[in-house]
């Protein structure tokens, strides 16, 4: 996550507009200055520290010395520091105060395209050469970043410079562009006569403290493994293939394998630990590399149908210049093969994710009202399916993002749009209001995975971002109506046969639970409400409190209190949620002539017990 932390209204709209831009950021405001951000704050010190503490990027859109002089007293270890950027109220500047080469840099000259400005990068290798050698392009690693500062001093000292390229040739004109690679014999003064190494390769390599290796993303790691296979036992092979072959696990570009093991947890896994993308191929793709494979497997072919997943999935991944480096190697439940491009192998570029369905809570509408963790959701998807009203009210996180809209009354043909989305391998966010558990998608998406028996369906990954549900907020504006016991019945007869529904009502009403009605009314349905009243009446007072509360979280936003005699369904439309109050609920005068409404827990009995 990136915190775009804003202090007063002269940075608010370029710190609306950063979010909007940049992946994964949250807006973080003074709280007596901002009043809309994600994260509202009252010591602005404290709170960036926080922020440092726990490893977030810093956009501060405020005075240097403000964040200066908060994170002093933290600076230790350059090699752990977050990147933390400081940006001018008008975008004009953005300046990378620490974490250069952990991101800030990067991150200052996005600030830049952004607004137009300038980003003042004061690192000495990014001004000089126009790179960090510690935070090489896509692609590469750094086998020895410790060693990047003195080399980097070296070549600013005039060291001569030897460049070895074992691989990737092809990929290295970013170092031939930026290092004045003339080879010199004569001492430098301050530096002796050693000569300065940049070595690329994907092997491991152990050299001395004047070369600096550099590792081409040149390997394709394939895996097959049966269902349910240990995690610990895929790394063991993993690295046991790497090392046979004196290659490094740097060079790796990513973890490859056949679309039918895209949800094992061994393979995500592996992948995790390297630092690299997880991959699948359909298995006409790994057929295809048939010519290629070492041996064929029949069994192999009656399961998958295709002849061999480790090194078929290997040799896709690398291309058709690319070849086997390590055949298949077996463990008692997995099998491995690696293989070499000649080129750095963009693993975005090769076969597909695995797909992930974010289902997301946004609350009741407004973007106060959404947890971070939604909003990040939602910037991380490339699609976000939805009722249209629901998508309209997203604003700034669904800027650039593929929109599939859908109607009232289609929602399982949104939910199957959304899953198949995923199955392609794309990142879904399917957005319910209020929380996406309670009256909304996400028993659906489960419903529909076991009805249709879909086994891409099923491979897909499945996030709950919980949100605020309606009670809640609800509850939050009367006063504490749920402090005690509730229980949530919907009245749409649409889904669940009346009579049902009425025997919940009876059960609630016998239970003396607060009990909160969703779906009260709609254009048809305008008798269930009365019917619930009159259901409730037996078995509660006529003064009972009752909340209406209609369009909350949005414009026109109203509460009112009745009672369960007064309750009249006139009073109450499609956008109303109502709170009948238990035996216990009271209704407390506020000194500005409004009511508070609360259930107490019994905590006055407890303190008169403890006299």
């Amino acid at each position: 996550m990136t915190a775009v932390v804003v202090l007063g209204s002269s940075g608010l709209a370029l710190a609306r507009r950063l979010v909007a831009e940049l992946p994964d950021a949250a807006l973080h405001g003074y709280a007596p200055r901002v009043a809309e951000a994600a994260v509202r704050f009252d010591d602005a010190g404290e709170h960036l520290r926080n922020l440092f503490r726990d490893g977030e990027a810093i956009i501060a859109v405020c005075a240097t010395g403000i964040v200066i002089r908060s994170l002093a007293p933290l600076l230790a270890d350059k090699r752990t520091e977050p990147p933390v950027v400081a940006v001018a109220d008008d975008g004009s500047v953005a300046v990378p105060l620490l974490g250069g080469h952990h991101g800030a840099n990067d991150l200052a000259r996005k600030i830049a395209e952004i607004t137009g400005g300038v980003a003042a990068i004061t690192t000495a290798g990014d001004v000089r050469f126009g790179l960090a050698l510690d935070e090489p392009p896509p692609g590469w690693r750094v086998a020895n970043p410790e060693v990047a500062k003195p080399v980097t001093a070296a070549l600013l000292a005039g060291a001569p410079i030897d460049l070895a390229i074992e691989a990737a040739d092809a990929d290295c004109d970013w170092l031939r562009a930026a290092l004045p690679l003339t080879l010199r014999d004569e001492p430098v003064e301050g530096i002796g006569s050693a000569t300065v190494r940049l070595v690329t390769t994907d092997r491991s390599t152990v050299v001395d403290s004047n070369t600096l290796i550099l590792h081409p993303a040149t390997l394709a790691v394939g895996i097959g493994c049966e269902r349910g296979a240990s995690a610990d036992e895929v790394r063991a092979l993993v690295k046991q293939c790497l090392e046979q072959a004196g290659l490094s696990p740097l060079a790796v570009a990513g973890i490859f394998s056949i679309a039918l093991k895209a949800a094992e947890p061994a393979i995500q896994a592996v992948a995790q630990d390297l630092g690299v993308p997880a991959r699948f191929f359909p298995a006409a793709a790994l057929l295809a590399e048939t010519p290629r494979l070492s041996e064929r497997s029949d069994i192999v072919f009656r399961e998958t149908g295709c002849w061999g997943v480790a090194e078929g999935a290997s040799l896709a991944a690398a291309g058709q210049q690319g070849a086997l480096v390590v055949t298949k190697q077996r463990s008692a439940r997995a099998t491995c093969a690696i293989a070499r491009s000649p080129r750095i192998i963009d693993a975005a570029a090769r076969g597909r994710p695995r797909g992930r369905l974010a289902v997301v809570g946004i609350g009741p509408g407004h973007a106060g009202g959404r947890t971070a963790e939604a909003d990040s959701a939602i910037r991380a998807a490339s699609d976000l399916v939805g009722y249209r009203l629901y998508l309209d009210l997203l604003g700034a996180p669904a800027a650039g993002k593929a929109l599939h809209a859908f109607d009232l009354g289609q929602e399982e043909t949104r939910v199957r749009a959304a899953l198949a989305l995923a199955a392609e391998g794309r990142s879904v966010a399917l957005i319910s209001s209020g929380d996406a558990g309670i009256y909304a998608m996400a028993s659906l998406v489960f419903e529909l995975i076991e009805r249709s028996a879909n086994a891409d369906w099923a491979r897909v990954e499945i996030v709950g971002i919980p949100g605020v549900s309606a009670m809640q907020v609800a509850a939050a504006r009367l006063g504490a109506p749920l402090g005690h016991d509730f229980c949530a019945i919907s009245l749409s007869d649409l889904l669940t046969p009346w009579p049902v529904i009425e025997q919940r009502l009876a059960a609630a009403a016998a239970g003396d639970f607060v009990v909160a009605l969703y779906n009260p009314v709609s254009q048809r349905r305008r008798t269930q409400l009365a019917a619930a009243r009159d259901i409730l009446r037996k078995a509660r007072a006529a003064d009972t409190p009752v909340a209406i509360a209609r369009n909350l979280g949005r414009a026109g936003e109203a509460l009112r209190l009745t009672t369960l005699a007064a309750l009249d369904p006139a009073d109450v439309d499609m956008l109303s949620i109502v709170l009948i109050g238990s035996s216990s609920t009271r209704r407390v005068k506020r000194p500005d002539g409004g009511e508070w409404l609360y259930t107490p827990r019994g905590y006055e009995s407890k303190s008169e017990a403890a006299k």
